[in-house]
């Protein structure tokens, strides 16, 4: 059974939204269908397939769901105590083409978020990272051409 990695946050994140889709949005959806299944002819009821639609999706995520809280692997970076880059770690980076600085954070898939600097462990960026230290260089091949990066500091908070 392939491990799925995430931060203690991130797994937090997947059960809350297990829980609202089984105790509230479940409920209301069976609600809606129940309701529309009152207004008479099916075949031809637009609330009826709308709601039906949602329940498919719902129940579609919920399974998702489950299925990536079986396989966390829940990883607390604030333990590790590494000079080189792994799952969790908070980098700094120059770009070396521009000077500009980047702060990056290898998170899971499901907390990546680039525009808070959450990256995806299965990104290039990320895997192009691992296993590098303070002081290295790194290319990156983006869909824009080749990046580079300077190392400049690697935390595990």
């Amino acid at each position: 059974m392939e491990k799925i990695p995430m931060t203690p946050l991130g797994y937090r994140s997947l059960e809350e939204e297990q829980k609202k889709l089984k105790q509230k949005d479940r409920p209301g959806v069976i609600k809606a269908i129940a309701e529309a299944r009152e207004h008479g002819d099916l075949s031809e009821n637009a609330e009826y397939h709308a709601a039906k639609e949602l329940q498919s999706f719902i129940e579609g995520r919920i399974t998702e769901l489950e299925y990536k809280i079986r396989r966390a692997d829940v990883i607390d970076v604030s333990s590790i105590k590494n000079n080189i880059i792994v799952f969790g770690a908070t980098i700094k980076l120059t770009d070396e083409k521009n000077k500009k600085e980047l702060d990056y954070k290898i998170v899971g898939v499901d907390e990546a978020n680039v525009e808070k600097g959450l990256i995806s462990i299965n990104s290039p960026v990320a895997r192009a990272l691992m296993g590098k230290k303070t002081g290295d260089s790194v290319n990156v091949k983006t869909p824009g051409g080749t990046a580079s990066y300077e190392i400049l500091k690697i935390e595990y908070i």
